[in-house]
Protein backbone atom coordinates (compact mmCIF):
# COMPACT_ATOMS: atom_id res chain seq x y z
CA UNK A 1 0.00 0.00 0.00
CA UNK A 2 1.64 3.59 -0.99
CA UNK A 3 2.20 6.11 2.09
CA UNK A 4 2.03 9.73 1.38
CA UNK A 5 1.41 12.84 3.27
CA UNK A 6 -1.69 13.63 2.49
CA UNK A 7 -0.43 17.69 2.80
CA UNK A 8 1.52 16.94 -0.27
CA UNK A 9 -1.33 16.34 -2.52
CA UNK A 10 -4.21 18.68 -4.13
CA UNK A 11 -7.81 17.50 -5.18
CA UNK A 12 -6.66 13.59 -5.35
CA UNK A 13 -8.86 10.76 -5.79
CA UNK A 14 -9.15 8.86 -3.14
CA UNK A 15 -10.20 4.80 -3.13
CA UNK A 16 -11.47 2.86 0.33
CA UNK A 17 -11.98 -0.66 0.35
CA UNK A 18 -14.28 -1.61 2.28
CA UNK A 19 -16.20 -5.12 3.71
CA UNK A 20 -19.93 -4.44 2.09
CA UNK A 21 -20.98 -4.99 5.87
CA UNK A 22 -19.08 -2.07 7.03
CA UNK A 23 -19.78 0.31 4.26
CA UNK A 24 -22.51 2.60 6.29
CA UNK A 25 -19.48 3.13 9.38
CA UNK A 26 -16.87 3.73 6.50
CA UNK A 27 -18.54 6.59 4.88
CA UNK A 28 -19.37 8.16 8.64
CA UNK A 29 -15.48 7.84 8.93
CA UNK A 30 -14.64 9.65 5.54
CA UNK A 31 -17.08 12.38 5.82
CA UNK A 32 -15.60 12.95 9.25
CA UNK A 33 -12.15 12.99 8.57
CA UNK A 34 -12.30 14.56 5.05
CA UNK A 35 -13.86 17.44 2.97
CA UNK A 36 -14.97 15.40 0.00
CA UNK A 37 -15.03 17.79 -3.15
CA UNK A 38 -17.95 17.44 -5.20
CA UNK A 39 -20.03 16.56 -2.20
CA UNK A 40 -19.87 12.38 -4.20
CA UNK A 41 -18.88 9.21 -3.11
CA UNK A 42 -19.29 6.83 -5.37
CA UNK A 43 -19.36 3.77 -4.13
CA UNK A 44 -18.56 0.38 -6.81
CA UNK A 45 -19.14 -2.96 -6.86
CA UNK A 46 -16.27 -4.97 -8.43
CA UNK A 47 -16.92 -8.43 -10.51
CA UNK A 48 -14.96 -10.48 -8.00
CA UNK A 49 -14.51 -10.27 -4.14
CA UNK A 50 -16.63 -9.17 -1.22
CA UNK A 51 -15.20 -5.91 -0.55
CA UNK A 52 -17.55 -2.17 -1.93
CA UNK A 53 -14.79 0.21 -3.64
CA UNK A 54 -15.88 3.51 -2.44
CA UNK A 55 -14.03 6.70 -4.16
CA UNK A 56 -14.09 10.17 -3.42
CA UNK A 57 -12.25 13.45 -4.25
CA UNK A 58 -10.47 15.20 -1.05
CA UNK A 59 -9.59 18.84 -0.38
CA UNK A 60 -6.36 18.43 1.04
CA UNK A 61 -6.03 21.67 2.73
CA UNK A 62 -9.59 21.55 4.55
CA UNK A 63 -9.44 18.04 5.79
CA UNK A 64 -7.30 16.04 8.49
CA UNK A 65 -3.81 14.93 7.51
CA UNK A 66 -5.45 11.15 8.93
CA UNK A 67 -5.07 8.66 6.14
CA UNK A 68 -7.82 5.68 6.24
CA UNK A 69 -6.41 2.33 6.32
CA UNK A 70 -7.31 0.32 3.37
CA UNK A 71 -7.10 3.44 1.26
CA UNK A 72 -4.75 4.53 -1.99
CA UNK A 73 -4.32 7.31 -4.26
CA UNK A 74 -5.85 6.85 -7.58
CA UNK A 75 -5.59 8.73 -11.25
CA UNK A 76 -8.57 8.31 -13.33
CA UNK A 77 -8.85 8.41 -17.43
CA UNK A 78 -12.30 10.06 -17.66
CA UNK A 79 -13.57 9.30 -20.67
CA UNK A 80 -13.79 5.51 -20.40
CA UNK A 81 -13.82 5.77 -16.23
CA UNK A 82 -10.77 3.47 -15.87
CA UNK A 83 -9.34 4.04 -11.92
CA UNK A 84 -5.68 3.63 -11.76
CA UNK A 85 -2.52 3.26 -9.69
CA UNK A 86 0.64 4.27 -11.38
CA UNK A 87 1.91 1.18 -10.40
CA UNK A 88 -1.29 -0.54 -12.11
CA UNK A 89 -0.71 1.33 -15.08
CA UNK A 90 3.01 0.18 -15.75
CA UNK A 91 1.85 -2.83 -15.18
CA UNK A 92 -0.57 -3.03 -17.90
CA UNK A 93 1.78 -1.25 -20.54
CA UNK A 94 4.33 -4.09 -19.78
CA UNK A 95 1.83 -6.94 -19.98
CA UNK A 96 0.42 -5.76 -23.55
CA UNK A 97 3.96 -4.02 -24.39
CA UNK A 98 5.88 -7.45 -24.82
CA UNK A 99 6.94 -7.14 -21.05
CA UNK A 100 8.17 -3.81 -21.98
CA UNK A 101 7.77 -0.37 -19.86
CA UNK A 102 7.47 2.53 -22.95
CA UNK A 103 6.39 5.97 -21.23
CA UNK A 104 4.98 6.26 -24.89
CA UNK A 105 3.36 3.47 -25.00
CA UNK A 106 -0.27 4.56 -26.02
CA UNK A 107 -3.11 2.62 -23.85
CA UNK A 108 -5.91 1.44 -25.59
CA UNK A 109 -8.52 2.91 -23.00
CA UNK A 110 -11.79 1.80 -24.02
CA UNK A 111 -10.51 -1.55 -23.22
CA UNK A 112 -10.13 -0.79 -19.58
CA UNK A 113 -14.02 0.39 -19.47
CA UNK A 114 -15.53 1.24 -15.95
CA UNK A 115 -12.38 -0.87 -14.41
CA UNK A 116 -9.80 -0.41 -11.72
CA UNK A 117 -6.60 -1.23 -12.38
CA UNK A 118 -4.19 -2.32 -9.28
CA UNK A 119 -1.04 -3.95 -8.73
CA UNK A 120 -0.94 -7.02 -6.40
CA UNK A 121 2.59 -7.35 -5.45
CA UNK A 122 4.23 -6.99 -8.97
CA UNK A 123 1.31 -8.84 -10.91
CA UNK A 124 -1.47 -6.65 -12.67
CA UNK A 125 -4.94 -6.93 -11.09
CA UNK A 126 -8.05 -5.53 -13.25
CA UNK A 127 -11.07 -4.93 -10.99
CA UNK A 128 -14.55 -4.86 -13.28
CA UNK A 129 -17.18 -2.42 -11.67
CA UNK A 130 -20.41 -1.22 -11.49
CA UNK A 131 -21.66 1.70 -9.27
CA UNK A 132 -23.53 0.01 -6.22
CA UNK A 133 -24.98 3.72 -5.54
CA UNK A 134 -23.53 7.46 -5.57
CA UNK A 135 -23.94 8.84 -1.75
CA UNK A 136 -24.63 12.54 -2.41
CA UNK A 137 -23.22 14.51 0.70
Amino acid sequence: METYNVDDVANKLFCTFTPKENLDSIIETITSHYSIMYNKIFVLDPSEGSEFICTYNIDPHNSSSYVLPSTILLHRKKETNTLYTINGLNALIRQVNNGVMDTTYKVNWPDYRNTVLLTQGLELRKLETKIYKVIQL
